[in-house]
């Protein structure tokens, strides 16, 4: 037997709106939270047919906010889950109250999956269909813990993944001590080079993942990170220290400039790695074998001298 509970989330389900062939503009916003924050504020306009896609990461068990408000009553939105957006089924519908959906247009749920969300606001029908203009703001919050294990990974995006990433910026990419652009810089990894991922966790509305670099460990925004196969091994001709024991040119430069730039000539070098963008080479300093490290090229010239230890 059909309870009336069931009935009327069957008519919610039928009348969510969803995106159509003809629709004229659809565009896709990422949203990120400031360094250290839980939440942000957007003010935007959506005309017509059109939708705006707020898309944002999320953990299980954490509890997301959104609120709408609008001069143009016919404006609402819908949340949908990870690997889920307009046409289908959503988590929440803005027209209508219910689970999730205490008011119209408002938001407040515990999260039941960890991964991207989808938030999609859009002009409801006749609206729509008379290309009304609605300008409107949407403050969304993420708050709670994650737990030391991501639950609920949604196909395995988060703990599962490539075993390595490689950079992809148009500088240098930032490693720090923990998933939050407020947190203090360990590393900073050029355009090209290959590390190890160890899991990804969402925080701040974005994915942040765990890599490993040589002695640097530490978090990169995900957003930088692209699938690599591993680590490129040196080219059989490089004449570099695997087949001949003696510093390539690359090597030999890091080992001139790190000399020059700690001005003790005691250095010795502890490792490299070559990659189209560079190789990315290890060199101790005095004694103690301080870590020093540099990007350089098979030209004699370097880059991103820097030490590696604490302090």
């Amino acid at each position: 037997m059909r309870t009336i509970s069931a009935i009327i989330l069957a008519s919610a389900i039928a009348i969510v709106p969803t995106l159509s062939a003809a629709q004229d503009d659809v565009r896709i916003e990422t949203v990120r939270f400031a360094a250290g924050t839980t939440g942000t504020k957007i003010t935007d306009t959506v005309v017509g047919r059109g939708t705006v896609l707020y898309t944002l990461g999320a953990e299980a068990g954490q509890r997301m906010q959104v609120s709408l408000t609008s001069g143009n009553t016919s404006t609402y939105f819908n949340v949908y889950a990870p690997g889920t957006g307009p046409g289908d089924q959503a988590l929440a519908v803005g027209s209508l109250t219910g689970p999730m959906m205490p008011d119209l247009n408002s938001f407040d749920g515990i999260l039941p999956q960890s991964g991207e969300y989808t938030i999609s606001v859009y002009l409801y029908r006749n609206a729509a269909r008379e290309g009304q203009r609605a300008d409107y703001a949407l403050d969304i919050s993420i708050t709670g813990d994650t737990g030391a294990v991501v639950q609920g990974d949604f196909a395995d995006g988060l703990q599962g993944g490539p075993d390595y990433w490689a950079v992809k910026v148009n500088t240098t990419l930032n490693v720090r001590t923990s998933p939050s652009a407020s947190a203090p810089t360990v590393a900073r990894l050029p355009n090209g080079i290959i590390v190890e991922n160890r899991g990804c966790r969402m925080a701040e509305g974005r994915r942040w993942c765990q890599v490993a670099d040589g002695d640097a460990v530490g978090w990169a925004a995900g957003d930088f990170l692209v699938e690599a196969a591993g680590p490129s091994a040196a080219p059989p001709n490089s004449g570099g220290t695997a087949a001949s024991g003696v510093p390539n040119a690359a090597e030999q430069a890091c080992l001139r400039d790190v000399t020059a730039a700690t001005n003790n000539p005691d250095v010795v070098l502890l490792g490299s790695e070559f990659s189209q963008a560079g190789t990315l080479v290890r060199v101790g300093v005095g004694p103690s074998r301080a870590p020093w490290r540099c990007i350089a090229y098979s030209n004699g010239t370097t880059a991103g001298i820097e030490f590696m230890g604490e302090g």
